[in-house]
């Protein structure tokens, strides 16, 4: 189920993104969970699982070839979960990275910027874990990390041709078909089942596989209704762009704490990433001229923070809530800097990653290249042959 939210994020992106370019993006997507999941089994469990005396990253278990039953399936379980991390960049990226230098980045975040975080938080000995840091399925290790470097990426690279006016207005560049973007988010909104689900056996004694999947269903249902409601009560155009970004904020928000609150907090916490995403997209993005092709930033870098720090609130032994103020706050605070250190890791290694690439070889295509779409200039090749000759003018010279 979780491999399935590859198809889901590739739809989601091929829609959003005009047609000239829709072999590209689902070619990222497809190469990302080739050379991730390889890479992650190659060094990244290692780093992320194996033997952790330092609390910061492990030194066993690489390019793992013996184990048991549940070892292996825990890291291809894993394999998924990080080859999600680095693909959350494709999106926000689209329509101007150069095919090489993107592979290259990608991987070396769902390989290193992943797994070490990963090590701090879900190895038993890392040092976030014994501070006490709860991320259950992965609002921090997975969407946070992706979100945060894909705003490094995007900063990066600088926006798409036409994006913003010479004083800074933005444009809307529109995607070619909503019908695929809402297919991709339906398959994500059913991968999550597995993607939260199969989290359960993460936490000593097991968990409720039932409130976690209620709970996963409550946050991007409440994620839904409450962007709907505010862009009514504001006036705005319902459009499918914030309602199913919305939807899938929610489950990310909830990805930290389905097993560990009850569904009213669920619905709470849904609301609130599903609040911020039309907030964010449409004031901070525009604000500070990022090109975020599919909403990314929003969607997993925004609502995970929220999903962190929901988490030291609502969580039902130990947040603000019901622990007390001592031990809620304390467990308020910790979430807070898992959230804080998780962005300055992710950013600073995406973009020092980028840089380095950068010295090697170009990483934004020409602006013929750009106008013309990266089907043609990147892979020689376009989606929809009927319109070949207005993509690629020259494909014969």
């Amino acid at each position: 189920m979780v491999f399935l939210m590859q198809l889901g994020f590739s739809l989601l992106e091929a829609g959003l993104v005009r047609a000239k370019n829709t072999v590209n993006v689902i070619m990222k997507n497809y190469i990302d969970m080739c050379v991730g999941a390889t890479g992650y089994w190659m060094i990244g469990y290692g780093m992320m699982y194996g033997l952790n005396s330092s609390g910061f990253i492990g030194t066993t278990e690489f390019f793992k070839s013996s184990g048991s039953a549940f070892e292996f399936t825990n890291l291809f379980y894993q394999a998924m979960f990080a080859a999600t991390a680095g693909t959350i960049l494709s999106g926000a990226v689209a329509e101007r990275i150069r095919y090489t230098p993107y592979i290259i980045h990608s991987s070396l975040v769902c390989v290193f910027t992943y797994s070490i975080y990963g090590a701090w938080v879900w190895n038993e000995n890392g040092w976030l874990a014994k501070l006490g840091f709860l991320d259950f399925a992965g609002s921090g290790v997975v969407h946070l990390i992706g979100g945060a470097a894909a705003l490094a990426a995007v900063i990066v690279l600088g926006p798409r041709l036409g994006r913003f006016s010479s004083s800074g207005v933005p444009r809307e560049i529109p995607g070619h078909s909503l019908p695929l973007f809402a297919m991709g988010a339906f398959i994500l909104w059913f991968g999550w089942f597995g993607f939260n689900g199969g989290s359960i056996f993460a936490v000593k004694g097991g968990a409720n596989l039932g409130l976690v999947l209620l709970n996963t269903y409550l946050g991007g249902s409440t994620g839904t209704l409450a962007c709907f409601l505010l862009l009514k009560a504001l006036g705005r155009p319902i459009t499918m762009g914030h309602i199913l970004n919305a939807g899938l904020a929610g489950m990310v928000a909830i990805t930290a704490s389905a097993a560990f609150v009850i569904p009213p907090f669920a619905l709470i916490i849904g609301a609130l990433a599903g609040i911020a995403v039309p907030w964010t997209t449409s004031i901070l993005l525009n604000r500070f001229k990022l090109d975020d092709v599919v909403g990314a930033i929003p969607v997993h870098m925004g609502s995970g923070i929220i999903g962190l720090l929901c988490l030291g609130l609502f969580h039902r032994d130990t947040g603000l809530l019901a622990g007390g103020v001592n031990a809620g706050a304390y467990q308020l605070g910790v979430q807070a800097l898992g959230a804080l250190v998780a962005v300055a890791w992710a950013f600073s290694t995406s973009y020092l990653f980028l840089k380095l690439v950068a010295l090697m070889m170009p990483l934004r295509v020409d602006s013929k290249a750009e106008q013309r779409g990266l089907d043609y200039a990147e892979h020689d090749e376009v989606s929809y042959p009927e319109f070949g000759d207005s993509f690629a003018p020259d494909r014969k010279g």
